[in-house]
């Protein structure tokens, strides 16, 4: 009994006082998408409060955030016949709409791949897909190629050494939202890392919503479909009518 006792206050003796805590900043925690919406940019900024000496092994941040995640389908064409048919495909089942991850240095570096498989923070890693049929050996080559999309049109970004980090203590970053945005919770989530271990995590969410002409005409396509089919022929017979007599007028003058 005393051994046990002893043992546990030396534990407790080697713990710190108090675990390193974030304490987070946002430029905006709401985004507005209007009709003339063309993206966004939100400034990520804290602080570390700890009430212990700070450690000898360098403090590193990193910051992911995650837009709402949608199950979707992907196919493979391949040309038979002289046409272009599916093949193949994968239903994937957890894929972010929008993922970007800013670190403080190299990732493999700021992150083991034990804490990112934890976690979830690599874009890989974020993406789920289960249950592929049989006869598709390659199954990861589906969910590569979702990467692979999705990052040259900006919707997935890693953009290492892009987290400023002051004296161990003050960190600041920006990461750039396109104007595609799918409407809904973004999770972002802050992590403190040590020689590629996680320290702590901070989670806090952006909220993400259509406003305006935007949202009362989104809200009557899911809630009044055929008035809004109406309306919408209105105004592109409208549209056709207008520009037929303004191209008449122009042939008059």
């Amino acid at each position: 009994m005393r051994r046990a006792i002893a043992c546990l206050m030396l534990v407790l003796c080697a713990m710190p006082a108090r675990a390193e805590e974030v304490v987070l900043g946002l430029s905006k925690d709401q985004v507005a998408i209007t009709a003339t919406f063309d993206g966004s940019e939100i400034l990520v900024f804290g602080a570390v409060k700890r009430e212990a000496p700070i450690p000898a092994e360098p403090l590193d941040a990193i910051v992911a955030i995650a837009g709402p995640d949608k199950p979707l389908i992907v196919r493979r064409k391949e040309r038979r016949f002289g046409i272009w048919v599916n093949i193949d495909a994968v239903e994937i089942d957890y894929a972010p709409s929008f993922y970007a991850v800013a670190t403080t240095g190299p990732f493999q570096r700021v992150l083991s791949n034990v804490e990112d498989l934890r976690h979830k923070v690599s874009i890989p890693q974020a993406i789920r897909s289960v249950g592929a049929p049989s006869s598709i050996r390659d199954a990861q080559a589906f969910t590569d190629a979702v990467i692979r999309i999705r990052k040259k049109n900006g919707a997935y970004k890693v953009e290492e050494g892009a987290v400023a980090l002051d004296q161990e203590t003050l960190f600041r970053t920006s990461i750039s939202m396109p104007a595609n945005l799918t409407e809904g919770d973004y999770e972002t989530r802050i992590f403190l890392t040590r020689g590629g271990r996680v320290v702590t995590v901070y989670e806090t969410t952006i909220d993400v919503r259509k406003v305006g002409l935007e949202r009362w005409l989104f809200n009557m396509s899911r809630e009044e479909p055929l008035m809004y089919g109406l309306m919408s022929l209105a105004i592109a017979i409208a549209a056709g009518w207008g520009a037929s007599a303004a191209f008449r007028m122009l042939r008059q003058n």
